[in-house]
């Protein structure tokens, strides 16, 4: 009684310590998982805000009323537990996970304990921010990804409008722009402005010599070599001309031969040409993509600045570039000249401190639809429309020109004008117009088509065909097979609705009917005399080379004829026996005797030629021709013999009797290490499809150790199939008594396999080891079962069986308790399945054993009544 109180207080305690122990765990995940879920939520409060610019405002505002203290934590706050609970009572570990968690939460929030307030409306992007909260670093990181935003928006919006824009493409374009750069290598240009920086080639040639370059100087002078008396000479401002005439002024009074004069004519001369120029400063100024001041060469000209200020932008204009030198327009560019026709007009050479201002444009239209440029243009006033189809390369192929459509902006709405092609010329463009050029109708104006028994079916024009007859000859007349008793002409009226109109074209031939008058998309359709009736074929099937169940029929064609077709007969043939089955046409269906098909039969030549064709029989469409095979004819068929024989090798079956022990003689008999009671006979046979479903189901429903061998399965070409089984023989009473019935009839392709003596035993299945063993006389298959190890607990020991050397099966039998396994010899595969089913339970068990013992119990009662009253 102590001890089991003892048990029982000690049965409490653990309980107790596990239930604690439990609730511990239990308290330990209900935390984790609050941890996990308020780390989530700070995660998507402080995602990032989306591509488009927009701040995403806390689900929960709070008024500063909740904010006891800035860049303090708060018990609770940030940890995700419930308001009340008390931390204190949480194991060490896990509050240290708060306190990180915490900690995070307020970095995260930039040192707030509260989500900041929305405005009245509720729209986080437009909520109004006091001073203070402007201040803190978050919102105005959120400010800035807000304008971000914004500015990414508007940068969009600009670079697909400028996309669409009529020559943006080739302005905007930073690869052509270093490609439009003037060429500093062509002769020197006559009218090129010198300035300072530029380096001049001064050459005197002819009766003196005299050559030097010179840079000009910042004030505008060039140098002459020391030597000659010649001071500095002002050339800034001048062109190359005006620069060789002054220099061959001040020269001439070294040079005398420069000038013509009493003494004699000139034979010195002078040429000046530039080996360097200068660089000069551009301004690029209004509405243009990238404004600046740009360093060029002074050999470039307007169009050279345009390309490097990227040209105009979003809102600049195409038509007015007004390039300014000294506080004046000195000239003014339309660039659609030069995107148009390729002309420059006021393209001039630009000086020092020049300034090109892009203007604003005046007005934009944009064409749509079918035309070859879809873009918008900039249109100057009073342009019309027919202008603008110009800018747009004129309508594309599949336009409908006969009007536009334009929508134009009214002061209030919307307005749609229809402008036809005679005032395209007249109908001045505005601002913000949207020229749509529509598509042509999908259909013709004038079409026909003829189809069927006409030499040239097809699609014809109505205007040169106006009549049915005029069709029919356009398209080369009517085939031999034209069914003209009746042809249809489909139309399509003006409601879109098919009707069939019916025609007897031979009546209209003969004259006896009017002709008849198309219309647009009308369908001629002349049927064939052979598409009206079924197609006639022929049937050759038997001993010929090539059978065929589709021959076309011809008129006048014989039986030798189609034997022709069909390749001529096989040597296996009974010409003697070549029937013809006609079907019936006229039968009587009421009677029981009606006669079904007529059967002709023919004694055929194999001499097919025309001097053989005796018979003459004149086929008729749908005869069926069979020739059969002689009943008297046979190919070699062959058996073979494998194995311990003295000349193994394939054998021709003579004789419909030869058996087993003949293939043995012919092979010349057994060798002395023959093993006889292994011989086997393993034979070919032809399998449907469904019987190899069958077998193969069978095979994956056997166990799984069960032995297959023998048995392969081989598809064929003609989807049937080959089963190679072996049948078991006792060669040793085949070899003992010839005439005994094991000695059986040899049949095609069988092949005899005499084995070697074999000395072991192949153990496989359900045993704990499966091996192969030697074969020893004497032992049991008990023996051999516990050299691989023995049963397993899921062997069926009642199913176990032995597959023989010879392919034969022995199966294990029962008799009451006990269980008769069969004998092994040498060769044997022992195979033991595998129990598929639930194994019993004890109770199961229990219950069987005892329902048996009954059973027997019940037996020994009954056989000693009955011996009882026998006495």
């Amino acid at each position: 009684m102590q001890n089991s109180s003892v048990n029982q207080h000690v049965s409490r305690n653990s309980f107790h310590s596990v239930t604690s122990l439990i609730t511990g765990r239990l308290r330990v995940c209900v935390v984790t998982l609050l941890l996990t879920a308020t780390g989530l939520a700070a995660q998507a409060q402080v995602a990032p805000a989306p591509s488009g610019g927009g701040v995403v405002a806390p689900s929960t505002p709070a008024g500063p009323a909740s904010q006891p203290g800035r860049g303090t934590a708060q018990p609770g706050r940030g940890t995700g537990l419930p308001p009340g609970v008390n931390t204190n009572n949480l194991p060490a570990n896990v509050q240290q996970q708060i306190q990180q968690r915490a900690a995070q939460q307020q970095g995260n929030n930039g040192g707030r304990t509260a989500p900041q307030q929305a405005d009245a409306n509720g729209d986080p992007d437009v909520r109004e921010m006091s001073a203070d909260s402007l201040n803190t670093p978050e919102e105005a990181e959120k400010k800035a990804a807000l304008e971000d935003g914004y500015e990414a928006a508007r940068v969009r919006e600009a670079a697909e409008l400028r996309r669409k824009l009529f020559g943006s493409s080739i302005f905007n374009n930073r690869s052509l722009a270093t490609s439009f750069q003037p060429n500093l290598s062509m002769a020197t240009p006559r009218n090129y402005i010198v300035g300072p920086g530029d380096r001049l080639n001064i050459r005197v040639y002819g009766y003196s010599e005299f050559d030097f370059s010179q840079t000009v100087s910042p004030e505008g002078n060039v140098y002459i070599a020391q030597g000659t008396g010649i001071g500095p000479i002002f050339v800034s401002g001048l062109s190359v001309e005006q620069v060789k005439t002054r220099l061959s002024s001040r020269l001439s009074a070294k040079f005398v031969g420069l000038k013509s004069s009493a003494a004699g004519s000139a034979n010195t001369y002078l040429e000046v040409s530039l080996s360097g120029i200068r660089s000069i400063r551009v301004t690029v100024t209004g509405d243009a993509l990238r404004p600046g001041t740009y360093t060029l060469s002074s050999l470039s000209t307007v169009m050279n600045a345009i390309y490097q200020a990227g040209g105009p932008n979003e809102l600049g204009s195409f038509r007015k570039v007004q390039l300014i030198r000294n506080n004046r327009v000195a000239a003014t560019l339309d660039l659609y000249d030069y995107l148009l026709n390729g002309t420059q007009r006021n393209d001039l050479r630009l000086q020092d401190n020049d300034n090109i201002r892009f203007t604003t444009f005046i007005s934009r239209v944009e064409i749509t639809g079918t035309v070859k440029r879809i873009n918008i243009f900039e249109m100057l006033p009073g342009e019309t429309l027919d202008r603008l189809l110009f800018y747009a390369g004129d309508f594309a192929a599949n336009a409908y020109k006969s009007r536009i459509k334009v929508t134009r902006l009214t002061d209030r709405e919307r307005k749609v004008i229809d402008v036809a092609a005679a005032d395209f010329k007249t109908f001045v463009m505005q601002d913000g117009d949207i020229a749509d050029v529509e598509r042509l109708l999908d259909r013709f104006e004038n079409q026909v088509n003829i189809e069927g028994a006409v030499f040239r079916p097809g699609q014809y024009s109505l205007d040169q065909n106006k009549t049915l007859t005029q069709l029919i000859k356009t398209a080369e007349g009517l085939k031999g097979d034209a069914f003209v008793g009746r042809i249809n002409i489909i139309r399509t009226r003006e409601d879109l609705a098919i009707e069939n109109l019916t025609v007897n074209l031979t009546n209209i031939l003969a004259g006896t009917e009017p002709d008849v008058p198309l219309q647009r998309e009308d369908q001629v359709v002349i049927p064939s005399k052979f598409e009206l009736a079924q197609t006639a074929l022929i049937s050759v099937q038997g001993e010929v080379n090539r059978p065929s169940s589709d021959m076309p029929y011809m008129a006048n064609m014989t039986l030798n004829d189609a034997l022709v077709r069909a390749g001529g007969m096989l040597e296996s043939a009974a010409t003697s026996q070549i029937e013809v089955v006609r079907r019936k046409k006229d039968f009587d269906p009421k009677s029981t005797s009606s006669q079904l098909a007529d059967i002709f039969r023919f004694d055929v030549s194999r001499d097919l030629s025309i001097n053989a064709d005796v018979n003459r029989f004149v086929l008729e469409p749908f005869d069926q021709i069979i020739v059969r095979r002689s009943p008297n004819y046979a190919i070699q068929t062959y058996a073979a013999v494998e194995g311990e024989v003295i000349v193994p090798g394939q054998y021709a079956i003579k004789s419909k009797e030869q058996k087993v022990s003949d293939l043995i003689t012919l092979a010349g008999g057994l060798t002395p290490q023959a093993y006889v009671e292994g011989a086997t006979l393993v034979r070919i046979v032809q399998l449907s499809p469904d019987e190899i479903a069958r077998q193969q189901q069978a095979i994956r429903d056997a166990a799984d150790a069960a032995s297959t061998a023998g048995r392969v399965i081989v598809e064929t070409e003609d989807s049937a199939a080959q089963q190679s089984q072996a049948i078991g023989i006792n060669m040793k009473k085949i070899l003992e008594d010839p005439n005994s019935s094991e000695n059986i009839l040899v049949q095609a392709g069988d092949i005899l396999r005499i084995p070697k003596i074999l000395e072991t035993v192949r153990i496989q299945g359900e045993v704990l080891q499966p091996s192969t063993v030697k074969y020893r006389v004497g032992q049991t298959f008990q023996d051999y079962i516990s050299q691989a190890g023995g049963f397993t607990s899921k062997s069926q020991r009642r199913r176990s069986f032995i597959v023989y050397a010879n392919g034969s099966v022995d199966r294990t039998r029962k008799f009451m308790f006990f269980n008769i396994y069969p004998r092994v010899q040498p060769g044997s595969e022992v195979v033991v399945p595998k129990r598929n089913a639930v194994p019993l339970t004890p109770q199961q068990i229990l219950a069987s054993t005892a329902g048996t013992i009954s059973s027997l119990l019940s037996v020994i009662g009954l056989i000693i009544a009955l011996t009882r009253v026998g006495n």
